[in-house]
């Protein structure tokens, strides 16, 4: 279920556009709440508590249960995306999300976002970063002021990924395809040499249809090897 919060009243655009003052105040910001609601119900109020305490009990099990939600919503992004032609519709992540709550309630509670009884997981406390890849604030200084240059190959690698992440595998074997030769041209001979093989088997299964699991598992693993020769350069070694 999706819903628009805050949404302000829309007004009839003017051709000339509008003149500010100094004082103007920002627009308000409209919030989308999407709500992932199962599709089998709870056998009684105990068992849908009990889940909810284990969750509360296991990290582990939490975070899988936000990954699982977080990948519906996904697909549902990317169905629209594909829907609409509109390349600008991005997936979504837990941790960018203003809040997170787990919870259940009756069907119209859920269906309008509410819970009988919900909770609410702590946010993870941002690592401190370190020198290297892992201080993205200094680079991102570097390439705003045109001291650095992005490669193609880290943008492609990072499609690739956030593809294979998302199980969208025949589109990620063929971004990974593009990222390989982009990463070999601009890195030169490494560790992902020996890959295009894997690489290239995946990209054209992935032309014909799903990719077996033994081919999603190489194409992670090379993709990964990718990863890390893009975080050597970016160390410097």
């Amino acid at each position: 279920m999706l819903r628009t919060l805050g949404a302000p009243e829309r007004r009839r655009r003017d051709r000339k556009g509008r003149d500010l003052t100094e004082g103007a105040e920002p627009e308000p910001v409209p919030i989308t709440r999407a709500s992932l609601i199962r599709a089998e119900p709870f056998g009684s109020g105990e068992d849908a508590s009990a889940w909810l305490d284990s969750l509360r009990a296991d990290a582990d099990l939490a975070a899988a249960e936000l990954e699982h939600a977080a990948g519906l919503l996904n697909h549902v992004l990317h169905s629209h995306r594909v829907a609409a032609a509109d390349p600008y519709a991005r997936d979504v992540s837990p941790d960018a999300a203003l809040v997170v709550r787990i919870g259940y309630g009756a069907g119209e509670q859920a269906a309008d976002g509410r819970f009988e009884r919900a909770w609410e997981p702590p946010r993870e406390r941002p690592r401190r970063a370190r020198r290297s890849m892992e201080a993205p604030d200094e680079r991102f200084a570097l390439l705003l002021g045109g001291r650095e240059r992005a490669l193609a190959c880290e943008e492609l690698v990072l499609r690739a990924r956030a593809d294979l992440d998302a199980g969208r595998f025949r589109e990620g074997a063929l971004e990974a395809r593009v990222a390989l030769e982009a990463l070999l041209a601009e890195l030169g001979p490494g560790p992902s040499s020996d890959d295009r093989g894997t690489v290239g088997d995946a990209a054209n299964a992935a032309l014909r249809g799903e990719l077996s699991p033994e081919l999603r598992a190489g194409l992670d693993e090379a993709v990964g090897r990718m990863e890390a020769a893009i975080k050597r350069r970016r160390l410097g070694g």
